[in-house]
């Protein structure tokens, strides 16, 4: 991605995927998507997700950071466990040499982990924007590896459907994700993970983002989490669009005597306020659309209930 253009291409995707999923209407390659129900997720006091298990999924160091920060830091709040399980070496997008560029996104994904509370880092290191060529058999049994030995129950991951994604890397990652998800949960795929004491295991919930759009059916209110999506966002340093992006806004208006009161006096400040101001104004307009101070967009699969179960509930009298 430019992230240079991100705030454009991000906030046009999201009101695409709103426009699509809210009414129906017929999108750019001329197909009408489905209407769906949007469902405001909202905080919740206490730990009701304790014993829970998330898995935060992205190709690059800035992709979560910008997109689902927030709703990650929500579900941690909340009780999760999570893990970070980035795909690529990001050798792509940085400072200096691919040495250096390799070795700063790697140094702020650990930092984004470290942020949002997350209990453990994974990088399997694909070559950053060549996802594409690698084996999907390969790449999804380690996936499957994975969900079955943390025992994953929700993933946060870019949409394996989402529209006119450019970035083999971003498409790649979800699709063997949302398989991955399915797959671990049989008892015949991998049987040689049984034999090392790991268990079928099936991923229940699944929020996917997108930078284009997509079949939007629920936004979780950030509201209570925002200055930890800033945090996160600071940290993201190599190829993120915060950064020191405020201090340096700040010294280039001095030089020319001019001043943004916004960013106050010091570039700490500048830095914390850059990020509420330009990098999470998507957030805020999509929160203001829904009564929210600030909110994030998914593609929300949750868990399923057999009509059994269901009308056992219903039904089920005492004997």
């Amino acid at each position: 991605m430019n992230r240079r253009d991100f705030i454009t291409v991000w906030a046009g995707g999201l009101l695409l995927g709103e426009n699509l999923s809210m009414a129906g209407q017929t999108g750019a390659g001329g197909q009408a998507a489905a209407a769906a129900d949007v469902v405001i997720e909202r905080a919740v006091s206490g730990r009701p997700r304790a014993g829970k298990v998330l898995a935060a999924i992205q190709p690059h160091s800035d992709d979560l950071p910008i997109f689902a920060a927030g709703t990650i830091a929500k579900l941690i709040d909340e009780g999760s466990t999570g893990y970070l399980i980035r795909t690529t070496n990001d050798e792509a997008a940085g400072p200096g040499s691919i040495g250096n560029t390799v070795f700063a996104n790697e140094r702020d994904n650990q930092e984004v982990a470290r942020v949002l509370g997350l209990k453990q880092v994974f990088d399997l290191n694909y070559r950053n924007h060549r996802m594409d060529g690698i084996s999907p058999l390969e790449y999804r049994s380690r996936l499957i590896f994975l969900f079955r030995l943390l025992k994953v129950d929700t993933v946060i991951c870019y949409d394996p459907w989402g529209h006119y994604e450019e970035n083999p890397d971003h498409y790649i990652t979800a699709q063997g994700v949302e398989a991955a998800c399915w797959m671990a949960g049989g008892d015949k795929d991998y049987p040689e993970h049984f034999a090392a004491g790991l268990k079928p295991h099936s991923v229940t919930e699944k929020y996917y983002f997108a930078r284009g759009p997509q079949l939007v059916n629920r936004i979780v209110d950030i509201s209570s989490v925002i200055e930890k999506k800033v945090d996160v966002n600071l940290v993201n340093l190599a190829q993120g669009p915060a950064g020191q992006s405020g201090a340096r806004l700040r010294a280039g208006l001095a030089a020319r005597k001019l001043r943004l009161p916004i960013l106050g006096d010091n570039d700490e400040t500048a830095n914390r306020q850059y990020v509420k101001e330009f990098v999470l104004r998507p957030n805020h307009e999509l929160g203001q659309k829904y009564g929210l101070e600030y909110a994030e967009a998914f593609h929300y699969i949750g868990p399923e209930e057999s009509p059994v179960d269901e009308y056992v509930k219903r039904n089920a009298v005492p004997r």
